[in-house]
């Protein structure tokens, strides 16, 4: 043992009464901070806000909306909406709707507001108005003024469906409650616009709601279910764990630990000024499951000292003793290998990222430290000793098998399997995709009341809630401009046969429709006028409110509704829009006539914009982040190892899980994004935790001049079980996730079931074989790596 590991152990066990004590009031206050700790799901903590788009996204977003949008769709079950009924339940939500805290008023669009109006030719020029007038009744002869009018407007397929048997209203949100200035509690959102639903929602018409806030609202009300599901893998864990250390006070000892360290995590979130987001609730659940590894090495090792004749005094010295460097070592590289998610500039992932890393630390103080020294008082008799006497030597028949390894025989077939596996898994990983694999909300299931709600609106209506607004920049008054107006109306075309688009809607498209209007409703002069005082008579009808143009039309959005918001089609949409605006945009020139392009199409406002930008935001961070994650692992296993051989057989296996992960993300249909980055950085921290443990008990055996078969087999008898056990144990917790009513949660859990299993045989089966065919290749590297090794202790005793 090296000097700190013995200063500290003669430190703590001297004083483990009063180390007791500080431990208690230390957990007391932090439960009191965890108690206030909130839940936030503000919208801007998606964001990448580095990203080019998004400087767009902030630029324009008070003039022309942000991406925050919730759609309200009402539908009839028979008929069509012309009835009284149904449009004084229109007017009804649209009004509770505008009072919702948090709405932005101004963009609230409905049939009822009077931002929504028609035009039309008459006798004596244009006539227009709001689609429903103020002085509308809900009377037949009304409602027949209403239908005329709705199709004068081209609303329908916007606010009205095609099919005439739904009608929707549209909100935007701000980021802040504008009568409070707090931030927006979407909590609240969600629920006000449910009891809107239970309100209104009846035989005749049902009430359909998507929208950011509406989701986490239904994400928000599945983690109810998370708990539960925490609470039966808690229940789990402690029936295995009393199976392996046959003692009700140790396995409630390890429990109680696991859960306080937890209680510690909280609390310091609540210290930081941070708070809990819905898509991290698992974070919590990831550090208890990363405690109760580590926790049960101490058992492991107690139980056997026990059973060789120590009391439990001794043996908790001893577990101290031999488990804080490995394992220490180990948290020390999964809270930087953690760390690394901060690559990504999203805050929700830095926060997620810093929780998770402050766990590890924690859990060097708790399991490493604390539950030795708590183990020491439990007076555990003759009659305990007797019962895990057999500890040592009950997997012994196991453990023979797996030694086969750790020979040419075994090593060389191992290897080859494990390196076509790997190959099969790089291969099928192409696979996954980064951002959403499916439509809907994917951490709702397809049949979630959200995504049928999502999937109603998307077949009714031309427009949804996933849009990506391109906004073209151009000169002042140019939309006045044949060449500027002819260009954006050109590009909305080309985006409107994109694959993965619904609809288009653009300046230039109303423009067309009122040269039309103004030419008798004749079709054949649906078109731009080249003259610049037409195109003035053609554009002045349309208000700045309608987000189509700026004050001085130097600024045209076009806005881009998407069928979903899968990887795939916002991939389509992005470089339709880059490949068109580097070879039409500002710049370019025409081939034809060698000008250059007038206007910028600039990439992106809207939700899918957001997106986007979070795609490739991930994506940039992906490689940075892996090498980072990596070479810190590399370095701790050299620091904790000084061997080659040792930190390429603890970091190989790795590689191979990792890459086995993403081929069943891809199997699974799971995109790598925010919320399923920390799998990548749990599959390394859980692997090498135990690598380094197995690797650390191999290489103490070694330097005493064992052979490498016979160092692994008295490897795994100290180890091995432990190793197995805790695999199994969390395996077990988190495979009944599957039963979720978050399918988020149910991909979680078979992630993690994976993950658990596959390194736990990664590092039974590969490293040895790794590490022996190594050694036996190279032997005077597996001399001088022995006889380092034995320099080291003795210089330490």
């Amino acid at each position: 043992m090296t000097s700190l590991p013995r200063f500290l152990d003669a430190l703590i066990f001297r004083h483990r009464q009063v180390v007791l004590v500080l431990f208690a009031l230390a957990t007391a206050f932090f439960a009191w901070q965890a108690s206030h700790l909130a839940v936030d799901t503000a919208y801007e903590k998606q964001l990448p806000q580095e990203h080019p788009y998004m400087k767009t996204f902030l630029q324009y977003q008070k003039e022309f909306g942000g991406a925050n949008r919730v759609v309200v769709a009402l539908s009839v079950k028979k008929g069509d909406i012309y009835t009284p009924e149904f449009f004084t339940k229109l007017k009804q939500v649209t009004d509770e709707v505008f009072f919702i805290p948090g709405v932005d008023r101004a963009s609230v669009t409905s049939l009822f507001t009077p931002n929504v109006r028609f035009i039309e030719i008459v006798e004596d020029g244009f006539s227009g108005g709001n689609v429903i007038p103020a002085e509308f009744k809900a009377t037949p002869d009304w409602l027949n003024v209403v239908r005329g009018n709705v199709l004068k407007s081209g609303q329908v397929g916007r606010l009205v469906a095609e099919d005439f048997t739904a009608a929707l209203v549209s909100i935007q949100l701000l980021d802040r409650d504008p009568s409070t200035g707090a931030k927006l509690n979407y909590m609240d959102v969600a629920k006000k616009l449910e009891a809107i639903r239970g309100k209104y929602a009846d035989d005749a018409v049902d009430i359909h709601i998507i929208g950011f806030a509406k989701a986490m609202g239904d994400v928000a009300d599945g983690t109810v279910g998370v708990i539960g599901f925490f609470g039966v893998a808690f229940v789990i864990t402690a029936i295995l764990v009393y199976v392996y250390g046959r003692s009700f006070r140790m396995t409630a000892v390890l429990l109680a630990l696991s859960v306080v360290t937890v209680i510690w995590q909280l609390g310091l979130l609540v210290l930081m000024g941070l708070a809990m987001d819905p898509m991290s609730i698992l974070v919590p659940f990831l550090v208890f499951a990363i405690a109760i590894s580590h926790g049960v090495q101490n058992v492991g090792t107690i139980t056997q000292e026990i059973g060789k004749g120590a009391d439990a005094f001794s043996a908790a010295r001893i577990s101290f003793q031999r488990l804080l460097v490995p394992g220490a070592s180990a948290l020390v590289a999964d809270a930087i290998a953690f760390l690394t998610i901060r690559i990504v500039k999203i805050q929700m992932i830095q926060e997620l990222a810093l929780s998770a890393s402050v766990g590890m630390v924690i859990i060097v103080i708790t399991h490493l430290m604390i539950l030795p020294v708590a183990l020491s008082f439990l007076t555990l008799g003759d009659s305990y000793r007797r019962r895990v006497s057999g500890q040592v030597d009950r997997f012994d028949a196991v453990w023979k098998v797996f030694t086969v390894f750790a020979r040419p025989k075994g090593a060389i077939p191992a290897l080859m399997i494990g390196l076509a596996v790997f190959a099969w898994a790089h291969h099928e990983s192409g696979r996954r995709v980064i951002g959403d694999a499916e439509a809907g909300v994917p951490e709702l299931w397809p049949d979630s009341r959200y995504n049928k709600d999502a999937d109603f609106i998307a077949a009714h209506f031309a427009i949804g809630v996933d849009i990506i607004q391109v906004i073209a920049e151009a000169p002042a008054n140019g939309c006045i401009d044949y060449n500027v107006a002819s260009q954006v109306d050109d590009f909305a075309w080309q985006m409107r046969n994109v694959d993965g688009v619904q609809s288009t809607l653009s300046l230039p498209q109303v423009m067309k429709t009122v040269n039309m209007g103004w030419n008798e409703g004749n079709l054949n002069w649906r078109v731009l006028p080249r003259n610049s005082q037409v195109l003035v008579r053609a554009v002045s009808p349309v208000e700045t409110s309608t987000g189509l143009l700026n004050a001085d039309c130097s600024v045209m959005p076009i806005m881009i509704f998407t069928k979903d918001h899968r990887a795939e089609t916002i991939d389509r949409v992005v470089k339709a829009v880059e490949t068109y605006n580097r070879v039409h945009g500002t710049g370019a020139k025409d081939p034809n006539t060698g000008k250059g392009g007038a206007i910028h199409f600039r990439l992106a406002t809207g939700n899918v914009g957001v997106m986007a930008a979070t795609n490739q935001a991930v994506t940039t961070a992906e490689t940075p982040m892996l090498l980072w994650v990596y070479g810190t692992v590399l370095v701790f296993c050299a620091i904790t190892f000084r061997s080659v051989v040792g930190t390429i057989a603890t970091v190989l296996p790795l590689i191979v899980v990792s890459v086995l992960c993403d081929a069943l993300m891809a199997e699974l249909k799971i995109g790598l994004k925010t919320s399923t980055l920390p799998v990548t950085a749990l599959g390394v921290g859980i692997g090498v935790d135990y690598g380094l443990y197995i690797f650390n008990r191999l290489q103490s055996y070694l330097k005493h001049g064992l052979g490498f078969a016979e160092a692994y087999y008295k490897t795994l008898q100290e180890t091995g079980s432990s190793i197995l056990f805790t695999a199994l144990t969390l395996a077990v917790g988190v495979a009944t996730w599957s039963f979720s009513a978050l399918k988020f949660q149910a991909n979680m859990g078979e992630l993690l079931t994976f993950v658990f299993i596959a390194n736990m045989l990664g590092a039974i089966i590969l490293l040895p074989a790794i590490a022996a065919t190594l050694y036996r290749l190279f032997p005077r590297l597996f001399e001088s790596e022995v006889k380092r090794a034995q320099k080291r202790t003795f210089a330490a005793h």
